[in-house]
């Protein structure tokens, strides 16, 4: 998530502030030693584990109730409410965490965008939730549009300004002058009287009418704020219905309030269309924003808007772009974005937080978010989201009312922030009681929990933490708490284990940062420079002591406790952590490989293949595109160039790159590259031998061990998928010889295909031992065993990576099988509080339709297909599902 929203300390944090000083000293080059006297307080210093925020997100009680309702809606809604429903849903996804949910939520809503102005609203919000992918689109250029670029606003906005031919008939019945001449100042400008006062029903009665100027020849106009050449301009247009082609925006503005003053409909159209055309830059858009709105120009506006929000985060450090959302009224609102309102300042307000949480500008634009929402949906998550700032920004009467008003409409979450303020003003027991009241045998969530264990000491706040985890395994304070609580108790060993169980699945920068510390207290420097060198790696500009302290700077000063390792030293430890299946040691040892004069290509690309390991694909495609960067040759960007093509999901592009870098040289990534995504095409048998071929010919190009080991794996992966099992086990012991760990799996499934379990589980347990992130290998081995090993290795990949969701599946199953359906439910349920799994929800629907209970299976049906619409087998489920609904 983009968003860091710091904590609100509590009064005894306060009470001992950081002192990082005594490790960031340097003294002939070494850290301070800890002394017996000191340890504890400057272990206590370091290991300070802050309050979990508030987050400014919606997070309802029973999120699948909630998509649920929102896919129902979705069903018989107006196209015109779709999009508002498609943003909302994007919010649940972000409570979630979900990134790739988000996106496609707002996707969605872009797609059914009715209004020109929602489609720049979500247009823009997609563009800014892709930032970093601009390569992506430079790639694609000639071939495929950007889908999200900017719109032609003229072209969305139909012009409905007519001349009736009765309109007509009426001007030609005055018999005066044929012309009229128009004086401004000492010049005149002659015009068809007739074709003038066609502009506007004021210039007919004034022309064809009963005044005085219509039996007028001349009429002066030197008090009406128009020039000469803005009156032949419009002498032109009377005469043509367009406007001169050459014009400066200058005249165009100075005609534009003409027209609008006089009611020229077709010009005041003509010249907002022209100027929405010249609206090409920041500087443009913020200056004719103003006449736009002061004008009512709605062709105008929107082009000044879609330019403004493209250019956002950056737009927003200009107060003039920032006084324009914020100091226009409703009215000006309206011509500036439609209906809209509401989006605009969603994603305004999201992106100024990102920028500045406790920000003037973030409070200001929250508090305008607030006032446009028109349902409970809306506002629960206005007034969430503002209190949540003001309770930052220490206004804490404010987000008390705020949070209240939260509540009111729906959203519970917010209790927690009535409990932070309550314990703030010194009243832990009311925080304690309110957190209390929302705890309840049918709504016990793992935030409960961890916000109640806050306001308790001792065995209460140990056994809230661990309920919470239990609930909610992903969630990070109660481990940090755990871990630094074992370290003051000097059980060093307990709080690194305590730490490793959260990093073992879920690769969080607060948890290698307090494990970093631990290290640095046990001086463990080699320890503690893997973990700072693997936050650099995820986050290049990451800050420790609550953003005091720049990473790099504490990696600067561990190093010098470190020996240094030449090129070659690494080269050898990094195939012995990739081969002990060592993801964060791997990572760590490609950043300190990273040089000047290092081939930084290769480097980045491997570093990119462990963050997807590492489920980090953020960080995985900004290293792909520094590989890209930093290619040392033409056939080796076009390989990168592939891969990242491949990773966004344009197959067909990524293919071409592959085919173009062979044909400058063979080489094995290119060859790895077709073959990969040739495999992955779903052609099957058409493609096999081909992919065999590719594979082949990879492995005679040069190359090291490490990717020899994986492209020998893929090809066994093939040879099993068609039953060539020898030469399959061929490959898979060709792998393991390099040490290619990973292939103990490939043999083990050859194993099992000659109907020997004994030596498939054997081989598993080979990769157990060896591997040191071992989840899936114990997953894998399950299918091994029999029933009491396979529950006792499902067992053990739940408690290693508790976000592997096949062995809920697995003892749901069982259950169901012995007749146990609650338990079995009971089961699915866990997983699902916390992880929006379509295979949970599909596998839990069918089990409320064995059941009876049509409408929890409906609801678990529209939950799923929230998560994926198109999934067959889901809209199957549901099809039949919903036939039985009373």
């Amino acid at each position: 998530m983009r968003t860091f929203f710091a904590a609100e300390s509590s009064k005894d944090e306060h009470s001992s502030s950081l002192n990082p000083q005594s490790w960031l000293q340097v003294e002939r080059g070494k850290l301070p030693k800890l002394s017996s006297q000191s340890s504890s307080a400057s272990i206590e210093s370091l290991i300070k584990v802050q309050q979990p925020p508030v987050l400014p997100f919606f997070k309802p009680v029973d999120y699948v109730e909630i998509l649920a309702q929102i896919h129902e809606e979705l069903e018989s809604c107006s196209s015109q409410e779709q999009s508002n429903l498609f943003m909302f849903q994007y919010q649940v996804f972000k409570g979630l965490g979900d990134v790739k949910l988000m996106q496609r939520s707002l996707r969605e809503a872009w797609r059914r965008a009715s209004t020109v102005h929602e489609k720049i609203v979500f247009g823009a919000w997609l563009k800014y939730e892709k930032q970093g992918e601009e390569l992506i689109a430079d790639l694609l250029t000639g071939k495929r549009q950007n889908e999200y670029g900017p719109i032609d606003v003229e072209s969305h906005i139909p012009s409905d300004v007519k001349v009736s031919s009765q309109e007509r008939v009426l001007m030609n019945g005055n018999n005066t002058s044929q012309y009229v001449v128009f004086t401004i100042g000492d010049e005149k400008i002659v015009c068809d009287r007739q074709k003038f006062s066609e502009l506007s029903t004021p210039f007919r009665a004034m022309l064809n009418g009963e005044f005085w100027e219509s039996f007028s020849e001349a009429i002066d106009l030197s008090e009406n704020n128009i020039s000469p050449s803005g009156m032949r301009a419009i002498s032109y247009f009377s005469m043509t219905g367009s406007l001169i082609e050459q014009i400066s925006p200058k005249l165009l503005l100075e005609i534009l309030v003409f027209a609008n003053k006089y009611c020229c409909d077709r010009l005041k159209d003509a010249c907002d269309r022209r100027l929405a055309s010249l609206v090409t830059s920041k500087e443009d858009a913020v200056e004719l924003m103003e006449y736009a709105l002061d004008e009512n120009t709605a062709v105008l506006a929107a082009s000044c808007l879609q330019k403004l929000l493209r250019d956002l985060p950056h737009c927003l450090s200009d107060n003039r772009v920032v006084d324009l959302f914020l100091h226009a009224n409703k009215q000006q609102l309206e011509v500036m974005v439609g209906p809209g309102l509401f989006a605009l300042f969603c994603f305004l307000s999201e992106v100024s937080m990102n920028l500045n949480s406790s920000s003037d500008t973030t409070a200001c634009f929250l508090e305008r978010l607030a006032d446009f929402a028109e349902d409970n949906k809306q506002r629960l998550l206005a007034f969430h989201r503002l209190g949540c700032v003001r309770l930052l920004r220490k206004e804490y009467d404010e987000a008390r009312c705020l949070f209240e008003r939260a509540v009111k409409a729906g959203h519970i979450y917010s209790v927690a922030g009535l409990a932070r303020i309550d314990s703030i003003k010194g009243d832990e027991n009311l925080s304690y009681e309110k957190i209390s009241s929302v705890i309840s045998p049918v709504t016990r969530l793992g935030w409960m929990y961890q916000e109640r264990s806050l306001y308790c000491d001792g065995d209460l706040r140990w056994k809230d933490l661990e309920k919470a985890t239990e609930l909610d395994p992903t969630l990070v304070y109660p481990y940090m708490y755990r871990a630094a609580s074992l370290m003051r108790t000097e059980n060093s060993q307990g709080a690194l284990a305590e730490i490793n169980r959260i990093l073992g699945f879920k690769l969080s920068l607060e948890c290698l940062e307090l494990r970093f510390f631990i290290y640095l207290a046990l001086e463990d420097y080699k320890a503690a420079l893997r973990d700072v060198q693997a936050i650099l790696t995820l986050c290049p500009h990451y800050r420790m002591f609550e953003g005091r302290v720049a990473a790099s700077q504490l990696r600067t000063l561990v190093l010098e406790h470190v020996e240094h390792l030449t090129t070659a030293d690494c080269w050898a430890q990094l195939y012995d952590c990739w081969s002990a299946v060592d993801d964060i040691e791997s990572l760590s040892v490609i950043y300190q490989m990273l040089e000047p004069d290092a081939a930084k290509g290769v480097l980045y690309f491997r570093q990119s293949l462990l963050l997807l390991r590492l489920n980090c694909p953020e960080a995985a495609m900004r290293s792909l595109q520094l590989a890209w960067q930093h290619a040392s040759s033409e056939h080796e960007r076009l390989v990168y160039e592939g891969w990242i093509l491949y990773d966004t999901g344009h197959y067909e592009e990524g293919l071409q790159k592959a085919e173009e870098s062979i044909c400058i040289k063979r080489s094995f990534e290119a060859f790895f590259l077709k073959a990969y995504a040739l495999a992955d095409s779903g052609l099957g048998s058409i493609c096999s031998s081909t992919v065999i071929s590719l594979l082949e010919d990879a492995l005679r190009c040069p190359s090291d061990n490490l990717r020899k080991g994986q492209a020998l794996n893929n090809l066994g992966s093939v040879f099993v998928d068609h039953g060539k099992l020898d030469q399959a086990a061929d490959c898979y012991i060709k792998a393991l010889k390099i040490h290619h760990t990973r292939a103990h799996q490939g043999l083990a499934r050859v194993h099992f295909l000659k109907n020997d379990k004994t030596a498939a589980y054997k081989e598993m347990t080979k990769l157990i031992e060896k591997a040191k992130n071992n989840a899936s290998a114990y997953e894998k081995r399950s299918e091994y065993g029999d029933r009491d090993l396979t529950k006792a290795d499902l067992e053990m990949v739940t408690r290693l990576d508790p976000l592997r969701v096949y062995p809920y599946r697995y003892r749901a199953a069982v259950l169901m099988d012995n007749h146990r359906e609650q338990e079995a439910i009971a089961e699915l349920s866990r997983a699902i509080a916390f992880k929006a799994d379509l295979h949970l929800l599909h596998l839990r629907a069918a089990f409320h339709e064995h059941k009876g209970d049509v409408l929890s299976a409906l609801r678990d049906c529209r939950a799923a297909l929230s998560v994926d619409p198109n999934h067959q087998e889901m809209l199957e489920l549901h099809t039949r599902v919903n036939s039985h609904e009373p």
